[in-house]
């Protein structure tokens, strides 16, 4: 299960998984039809199976929904990558621009959102004897740099997440 995976880094990762013979569940957002030409192409190009949930990682009821999907449209979850993220580029001088409203969605869905997909995912992972998950941050968490406040925070706090889920769901799930 790979977030954010119709373009960008989420794409090269699910297609490198169908590369090495994963079936993979697409997630993310863009127009239905080329969404639906993406899956069938790496479907066809790799020889697994593809499926796609385009649930909103803000929303927990869609996060419980990707999840489940994912296992019942393949019978099993070993692999969690959390790499959708969402950002507004304000640059840090201008820090009156960044509402609560755009504060809230990107630490919504870049911190809140990986959380809640991995305690839906946890117990399927666990379940599969071989559960991991991979979150994809940013060097904007690792110090004052980026295109906003709020992303750099949300990913410095997505690589403490990794760390502290590591420890919670160790030695069933491993997470980097």
């Amino acid at each position: 299960l790979v977030t954010g995976s119709t373009s960008g880094i989420g794409l090269g990762i699910a297609r490198a998984f169908a590369q090495q013979g994963a079936n993979v569940m697409l997630n993310g957002f863009g127009d239905a039809a080329q969404i639906e030409t993406l899956r069938a192409d790496l479907e066809r190009e790799h020889g697994v199976r593809v499926a796609f949930c385009g649930a909103d990682l803000g929303r927990p009821v869609d996060v419980r929904a990707l999840a489940e999907a994912t296992l019942a449209t393949f019978g099993r979850l070993d692999i969690l990558v959390n790499n959708a993220a969402f950002n507004k580029a304000i640059p840090f001088q201008n820090i009156d621009d960044l509402t609560p409203e755009i504060w809230a969605k990107i630490i919504d869905v870049n911190l809140t959102g990986p959380m809640r997909l991995t305690k839906a995912a946890a117990p399927f992972l666990k379940a599969s004897g071989r559960g991991r998950i991979v979150n994809i941050s940013s060097v904007a968490g690792l110090g004052p740099q980026g295109s906003s406040i709020a992303y750099a925070v949300s990913k410095a706090g997505l690589i403490h997440l990794t760390k502290c889920t590591a420890v919670a769901l160790a030695p069933e799930v491993l997470v980097n």
